[in-house]
Protein backbone atom coordinates (compact mmCIF):
# COMPACT_ATOMS: atom_id res chain seq x y z
CA UNK A 1 0.00 0.00 0.00
CA UNK A 2 1.30 3.35 -0.76
CA UNK A 3 2.32 5.62 2.03
CA UNK A 4 1.37 9.61 1.82
CA UNK A 5 4.43 10.49 1.57
CA UNK A 6 5.02 8.18 -1.40
CA UNK A 7 1.91 9.20 -3.01
CA UNK A 8 2.89 13.24 -2.73
CA UNK A 9 6.01 12.45 -3.81
CA UNK A 10 4.66 11.09 -7.28
CA UNK A 11 2.40 13.59 -7.95
CA UNK A 12 4.63 16.48 -7.05
CA UNK A 13 6.86 14.26 -9.92
CA UNK A 14 3.78 14.44 -12.14
CA UNK A 15 3.57 18.21 -11.87
CA UNK A 16 7.18 18.78 -13.29
CA UNK A 17 6.12 18.05 -16.79
CA UNK A 18 2.36 19.25 -16.06
CA UNK A 19 3.08 22.32 -13.57
CA UNK A 20 -0.24 23.90 -14.51
CA UNK A 21 -2.96 21.31 -14.08
CA UNK A 22 -5.36 21.88 -12.06
CA UNK A 23 -6.53 18.95 -10.90
CA UNK A 24 -3.03 17.72 -10.06
CA UNK A 25 -2.24 20.72 -8.15
CA UNK A 26 -5.28 19.84 -6.37
CA UNK A 27 -4.42 16.12 -5.72
CA UNK A 28 -0.89 17.15 -4.84
CA UNK A 29 -1.72 19.33 -2.28
CA UNK A 30 -4.58 17.09 -0.74
CA UNK A 31 -1.61 14.40 -0.73
CA UNK A 32 0.95 17.28 0.81
CA UNK A 33 -1.82 17.87 3.99
CA UNK A 34 -2.02 13.94 4.41
CA UNK A 35 1.47 13.85 4.79
CA UNK A 36 1.49 17.37 7.18
CA UNK A 37 3.67 19.10 4.60
CA UNK A 38 2.50 22.31 5.24
CA UNK A 39 4.48 24.84 3.84
CA UNK A 40 4.19 22.52 0.30
CA UNK A 41 -0.03 23.04 0.08
CA UNK A 42 0.72 26.86 0.72
CA UNK A 43 2.72 26.74 -1.91
CA UNK A 44 0.29 24.46 -4.46
CA UNK A 45 -2.57 26.27 -3.34
CA UNK A 46 -0.95 29.75 -4.72
CA UNK A 47 -0.16 28.28 -7.68
CA UNK A 48 -3.29 27.28 -8.33
CA UNK A 49 -4.32 30.53 -8.21
CA UNK A 50 -2.11 31.76 -10.48
CA UNK A 51 -3.91 29.59 -12.72
CA UNK A 52 -7.18 30.03 -11.99
CA UNK A 53 -9.49 30.93 -9.19
CA UNK A 54 -9.61 27.70 -6.46
CA UNK A 55 -12.84 26.25 -5.40
CA UNK A 56 -13.78 26.56 -2.08
CA UNK A 57 -12.47 23.20 -0.32
CA UNK A 58 -9.16 23.97 -1.91
CA UNK A 59 -9.06 27.38 -0.44
CA UNK A 60 -10.51 25.17 2.58
CA UNK A 61 -7.00 23.13 2.69
CA UNK A 62 -5.10 26.30 1.95
CA UNK A 63 -6.47 27.88 5.29
CA UNK A 64 -6.11 24.42 7.00
CA UNK A 65 -2.57 24.52 6.33
CA UNK A 66 -2.18 28.63 7.46
CA UNK A 67 -3.37 26.75 10.26
CA UNK A 68 -1.11 24.44 11.62
CA UNK A 69 1.35 26.95 10.48
CA UNK A 70 0.37 29.15 13.08
CA UNK A 71 -0.44 32.01 10.19
CA UNK A 72 -3.74 32.71 11.81
CA UNK A 73 -4.21 36.26 9.48
CA UNK A 74 -3.96 33.86 6.07
CA UNK A 75 -6.21 31.37 7.92
CA UNK A 76 -8.95 33.82 8.53
CA UNK A 77 -8.85 35.18 5.25
CA UNK A 78 -9.23 31.88 3.63
CA UNK A 79 -12.33 30.54 5.92
CA UNK A 80 -13.76 34.16 5.85
CA UNK A 81 -13.46 33.43 1.65
CA UNK A 82 -15.19 29.57 2.34
CA UNK A 83 -18.44 30.72 4.55
CA UNK A 84 -19.51 33.89 2.39
CA UNK A 85 -18.94 31.07 -0.96
CA UNK A 86 -21.52 28.76 1.14
CA UNK A 87 -22.89 30.47 4.29
CA UNK A 88 -25.23 27.62 5.54
CA UNK A 89 -22.44 24.58 5.59
CA UNK A 90 -21.42 23.96 9.26
CA UNK A 91 -17.69 22.96 8.35
CA UNK A 92 -16.39 26.45 7.16
CA UNK A 93 -18.35 27.77 9.73
CA UNK A 94 -16.39 25.72 12.40
CA UNK A 95 -12.93 26.57 10.87
CA UNK A 96 -13.72 30.22 10.81
CA UNK A 97 -14.27 29.97 14.21
CA UNK A 98 -11.20 27.73 14.84
CA UNK A 99 -8.54 30.73 12.90
CA UNK A 100 -11.15 33.33 15.23
CA UNK A 101 -10.06 31.60 18.77
CA UNK A 102 -6.72 31.41 17.75
CA UNK A 103 -6.53 34.80 17.56
CA UNK A 104 -8.15 35.18 20.62
CA UNK A 105 -11.25 36.83 19.21
CA UNK A 106 -13.38 34.50 21.23
CA UNK A 107 -17.11 36.82 21.16
CA UNK A 108 -16.96 36.27 17.43
CA UNK A 109 -15.74 32.86 17.24
CA UNK A 110 -18.65 31.69 19.79
CA UNK A 111 -21.52 33.80 18.11
CA UNK A 112 -20.10 31.88 14.70
CA UNK A 113 -20.79 28.27 16.79
CA UNK A 114 -24.93 28.01 16.32
CA UNK A 115 -26.88 24.83 16.84
CA UNK A 116 -26.47 23.65 13.00
CA UNK A 117 -22.41 23.85 13.64
CA UNK A 118 -21.70 22.31 17.04
CA UNK A 119 -24.43 19.71 16.24
CA UNK A 120 -22.95 18.43 12.70
CA UNK A 121 -19.40 19.06 14.48
CA UNK A 122 -17.68 17.42 17.68
CA UNK A 123 -15.26 19.66 17.83
CA UNK A 124 -17.13 22.94 17.24
CA UNK A 125 -18.81 21.82 20.32
CA UNK A 126 -15.56 21.42 22.14
CA UNK A 127 -14.59 25.27 20.86
CA UNK A 128 -18.07 26.78 22.01
CA UNK A 129 -17.05 25.52 25.82
CA UNK A 130 -13.50 26.87 25.51
CA UNK A 131 -14.82 29.84 24.20
CA UNK A 132 -17.63 30.79 26.85
CA UNK A 133 -15.03 29.78 29.41
CA UNK A 134 -12.47 32.20 27.81
CA UNK A 135 -15.44 34.59 27.44
CA UNK A 136 -15.67 34.49 31.27
CA UNK A 137 -19.24 32.79 31.08
CA UNK A 138 -18.77 29.54 32.95
CA UNK A 139 -22.06 29.14 34.41
CA UNK A 140 -23.53 28.75 30.45
CA UNK A 141 -19.73 27.21 29.04
CA UNK A 142 -21.54 24.40 31.80
CA UNK A 143 -24.82 24.76 30.16
CA UNK A 144 -24.11 24.42 27.22
CA UNK A 145 -21.96 21.40 27.67
CA UNK A 146 -24.04 19.45 29.37
CA UNK A 147 -26.42 20.10 26.32
CA UNK A 148 -23.82 18.93 24.43
CA UNK A 149 -22.91 16.23 25.48
CA UNK A 150 -26.61 14.34 24.99
CA UNK A 151 -25.45 14.98 21.11
CA UNK A 152 -21.99 13.73 21.59
CA UNK A 153 -21.82 11.51 24.16
CA UNK A 154 -18.54 10.00 24.01
CA UNK A 155 -16.48 12.74 23.16
CA UNK A 156 -13.63 12.67 25.59
CA UNK A 157 -12.35 16.56 24.34
CA UNK A 158 -15.97 17.77 25.29
CA UNK A 159 -15.63 15.99 28.57
CA UNK A 160 -11.99 17.80 29.17
CA UNK A 161 -13.30 20.74 28.17
CA UNK A 162 -16.08 21.03 30.37
CA UNK A 163 -13.58 20.07 33.29
CA UNK A 164 -11.28 23.03 32.66
CA UNK A 165 -14.42 25.36 33.07
CA UNK A 166 -15.94 23.53 36.15
CA UNK A 167 -12.16 23.74 37.58
CA UNK A 168 -12.56 27.41 37.00
CA UNK A 169 -15.88 27.82 37.91
CA UNK A 170 -14.53 26.58 41.37
CA UNK A 171 -16.96 23.47 41.09
CA UNK A 172 -13.89 20.89 41.75
CA UNK A 173 -16.47 17.76 42.48
CA UNK A 174 -17.70 18.62 38.78
CA UNK A 175 -14.51 18.87 37.48
CA UNK A 176 -13.11 15.76 39.20
CA UNK A 177 -16.61 14.30 37.16
CA UNK A 178 -15.32 15.37 33.63
CA UNK A 179 -12.10 14.84 34.14
CA UNK A 180 -12.42 11.42 35.21
CA UNK A 181 -14.80 10.84 31.87
CA UNK A 182 -12.40 12.66 29.97
CA UNK A 183 -9.91 9.84 29.11
CA UNK A 184 -7.01 10.71 27.70
CA UNK A 185 -8.08 14.23 26.22
CA UNK A 186 -5.15 16.58 27.70
CA UNK A 187 -6.92 19.17 29.05
CA UNK A 188 -8.71 16.32 31.49
CA UNK A 189 -5.54 14.84 32.51
CA UNK A 190 -4.63 18.90 33.05
CA UNK A 191 -7.19 19.10 35.11
CA UNK A 192 -7.29 15.96 37.32
CA UNK A 193 -3.31 16.35 37.76
CA UNK A 194 -4.43 20.18 39.17
CA UNK A 195 -6.76 18.45 41.67
CA UNK A 196 -4.75 15.96 42.99
CA UNK A 197 -1.90 18.31 43.07
CA UNK A 198 -4.34 20.92 45.44
CA UNK A 199 -4.72 17.73 47.21
CA UNK A 200 -1.06 17.08 47.96
CA UNK A 201 -0.73 13.92 45.52
CA UNK A 202 2.37 14.94 43.73
CA UNK A 203 3.09 11.84 42.54
CA UNK A 204 0.14 11.07 40.77
CA UNK A 205 -0.47 14.87 39.77
CA UNK A 206 2.83 14.91 37.90
CA UNK A 207 1.86 11.23 36.21
CA UNK A 208 -1.28 13.21 34.78
CA UNK A 209 0.59 15.93 33.18
CA UNK A 210 3.11 14.28 31.40
CA UNK A 211 0.43 12.19 29.86
CA UNK A 212 -1.05 15.22 28.80
CA UNK A 213 1.73 16.91 27.25
CA UNK A 214 2.54 13.92 25.60
CA UNK A 215 -0.77 13.87 23.30
CA UNK A 216 -0.08 18.03 23.65
CA UNK A 217 2.97 19.51 24.39
CA UNK A 218 1.49 22.66 24.69
CA UNK A 219 -1.16 22.24 27.34
CA UNK A 220 -1.11 25.34 29.02
CA UNK A 221 -2.67 23.69 31.47
CA UNK A 222 -0.52 20.52 31.86
CA UNK A 223 2.44 23.01 31.37
CA UNK A 224 0.57 25.29 34.51
CA UNK A 225 0.68 22.14 36.44
CA UNK A 226 4.13 20.70 36.22
CA UNK A 227 5.48 24.68 36.96
CA UNK A 228 2.84 24.79 39.99
CA UNK A 229 4.75 21.13 41.50
CA UNK A 230 8.05 22.83 40.91
CA UNK A 231 6.99 25.41 43.14
CA UNK A 232 4.94 23.59 45.51
CA UNK A 233 8.54 21.16 45.91
CA UNK A 234 10.35 24.80 46.55
CA UNK A 235 12.50 25.03 42.97
CA UNK A 236 12.06 28.44 42.33
CA UNK A 237 13.83 28.98 39.24
CA UNK A 238 12.91 25.44 37.63
CA UNK A 239 8.81 26.72 38.60
CA UNK A 240 9.61 30.20 36.94
CA UNK A 241 10.85 29.15 33.45
CA UNK A 242 7.63 26.63 33.46
CA UNK A 243 5.09 29.56 34.90
CA UNK A 244 6.31 32.36 32.39
CA UNK A 245 5.94 30.28 29.76
CA UNK A 246 2.69 29.39 30.53
CA UNK A 247 1.57 33.28 31.66
CA UNK A 248 2.48 34.07 28.16
CA UNK A 249 0.44 31.45 26.20
CA UNK A 250 -2.20 32.38 28.82
CA UNK A 251 -1.88 35.77 28.37
CA UNK A 252 -4.36 37.61 30.71
CA UNK A 253 -4.58 34.70 33.45
CA UNK A 254 -4.03 36.58 36.45
CA UNK A 255 -3.08 33.48 38.68
CA UNK A 256 -0.61 32.64 35.96
CA UNK A 257 1.79 35.83 36.60
CA UNK A 258 1.32 35.71 39.98
CA UNK A 259 2.38 32.35 40.13
CA UNK A 260 5.16 33.55 38.18
CA UNK A 261 5.99 36.11 40.09
CA UNK A 262 6.55 34.17 43.33
CA UNK A 263 8.62 31.34 41.50
CA UNK A 264 10.89 34.24 40.65
CA UNK A 265 10.42 35.32 44.10
CA UNK A 266 11.38 32.00 45.84
CA UNK A 267 14.03 31.95 43.09
CA UNK A 268 15.69 35.33 44.52
CA UNK A 269 14.92 37.60 41.39
CA UNK A 270 13.17 40.39 43.38
CA UNK A 271 12.89 42.45 39.90
CA UNK A 272 11.69 39.64 37.63
CA UNK A 273 8.85 38.82 40.55
CA UNK A 274 7.99 42.87 40.17
CA UNK A 275 7.40 42.94 36.66
CA UNK A 276 5.05 39.85 36.70
CA UNK A 277 3.08 40.90 39.02
CA UNK A 278 3.26 44.53 37.66
CA UNK A 279 1.37 42.39 34.65
CA UNK A 280 -1.53 41.06 36.71
CA UNK A 281 -2.19 44.84 38.41
CA UNK A 282 -2.23 45.63 34.38
CA UNK A 283 -4.50 42.92 33.23
CA UNK A 284 -7.04 43.45 36.86
CA UNK A 285 -6.31 46.73 38.61
CA UNK A 286 -8.91 45.45 41.54
CA UNK A 287 -6.79 42.28 41.74
CA UNK A 288 -6.12 42.22 45.81
CA UNK A 289 -3.01 39.25 45.09
CA UNK A 290 -1.19 41.73 42.72
CA UNK A 291 -1.48 44.71 44.76
CA UNK A 292 -0.38 42.84 47.97
CA UNK A 293 2.62 40.98 46.29
CA UNK A 294 3.87 44.01 44.86
CA UNK A 295 3.83 45.82 49.00
CA UNK A 296 6.22 42.60 49.77
CA UNK A 297 8.63 43.49 46.47
CA UNK A 298 8.33 47.07 47.69
CA UNK A 299 9.34 46.12 51.53
CA UNK A 300 11.74 44.07 50.50
CA UNK A 301 13.58 46.65 48.55
CA UNK A 302 13.29 49.00 51.12
CA UNK A 303 10.27 51.19 49.98
CA UNK A 304 8.16 51.75 53.14
CA UNK A 305 5.82 54.10 52.31
CA UNK A 306 5.17 52.59 48.88
CA UNK A 307 5.04 48.78 50.59
CA UNK A 308 2.31 50.29 53.33
CA UNK A 309 0.40 52.16 50.71
CA UNK A 310 -0.27 48.78 48.71
CA UNK A 311 -0.69 46.42 51.02
CA UNK A 312 -3.89 48.97 52.85
CA UNK A 313 -5.09 48.29 49.11
CA UNK A 314 -4.98 44.95 49.10
CA UNK A 315 -6.75 44.73 52.16
CA UNK A 316 -9.13 46.89 51.50
CA UNK A 317 -10.18 45.26 48.20
CA UNK A 318 -10.44 41.54 49.60
CA UNK A 319 -9.30 41.52 53.25
CA UNK A 320 -8.65 37.51 52.80
CA UNK A 321 -5.85 38.40 50.42
CA UNK A 322 -2.93 36.24 50.80
CA UNK A 323 -0.63 38.66 49.55
CA UNK A 324 -2.11 41.17 51.40
CA UNK A 325 -2.16 39.36 54.88
CA UNK A 326 1.61 38.53 54.37
CA UNK A 327 2.42 42.14 53.25
CA UNK A 328 1.21 43.73 56.38
CA UNK A 329 2.24 40.86 58.76
CA UNK A 330 5.58 41.58 57.50
CA UNK A 331 5.28 45.33 57.98
CA UNK A 332 3.91 44.92 61.71
CA UNK A 333 6.85 42.53 62.54
CA UNK A 334 9.63 45.25 60.72
CA UNK A 335 8.30 47.74 63.24
CA UNK A 336 10.05 50.30 60.96
CA UNK A 337 13.52 48.72 61.62
CA UNK A 338 15.28 48.21 58.59
CA UNK A 339 16.27 44.58 57.65
CA UNK A 340 18.15 42.70 55.11
CA UNK A 341 16.09 41.83 52.32
CA UNK A 342 16.95 38.09 52.50
CA UNK A 343 16.09 37.84 56.11
CA UNK A 344 12.96 39.40 55.34
CA UNK A 345 13.10 36.69 52.19
CA UNK A 346 13.50 34.08 54.59
CA UNK A 347 11.09 34.97 56.80
CA UNK A 348 8.12 35.59 54.27
CA UNK A 349 9.19 32.21 52.88
CA UNK A 350 8.39 30.12 55.64
CA UNK A 351 5.58 31.81 57.46
CA UNK A 352 2.55 30.20 57.25
CA UNK A 353 -0.20 32.64 56.20
CA UNK A 354 -4.07 33.61 56.45
CA UNK A 355 -6.36 30.99 58.05
CA UNK A 356 -5.34 28.02 56.12
CA UNK A 357 -2.21 28.48 56.86
CA UNK A 358 -0.73 27.83 53.46
CA UNK A 359 2.89 29.08 52.61
CA UNK A 360 3.70 31.26 49.25
CA UNK A 361 4.03 28.00 47.01
CA UNK A 362 0.95 26.47 48.22
CA UNK A 363 -1.44 29.83 48.17
CA UNK A 364 0.12 30.59 45.01
CA UNK A 365 -0.27 27.02 43.18
CA UNK A 366 -3.95 27.47 44.28
CA UNK A 367 -4.14 31.15 43.03
CA UNK A 368 -2.93 29.75 39.16
CA UNK A 369 -5.19 27.13 39.40
CA UNK A 370 -8.07 28.69 39.63
CA UNK A 371 -8.08 32.08 38.77
CA UNK A 372 -8.46 33.49 35.27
Amino acid sequence: MQSTAERANRLLGFLETDPANPRLLTDAAEAAMADRRYGVVRDLVARYAEVVDPPAPLVNLGGLAAMHEGRFDDALAAFSRCVKADPDQPTPRYNLAWALSAKGEWADAAALLDDSVTTSTPGAAVLKVRALHQLGQMDDALAWGAEFLTRHPGEPALFGALSAAAMDAENPPLAAEYAQRAGEAPEGLATLGLLRLDAGERRQAEQAFDRALRTNPDCARALLGKGLARLADGDGAAAAAELDRVATLYGTHLGSWIAAGWAHFIAGDLDRARQRFETAARIDGAFAEAHGALAVIDLFQERVEDARRRAQVAMRLDRASFAGVLATSLLMDSRGETETAERLRSAALNTPVGASGQTIAQMAARLAANRR
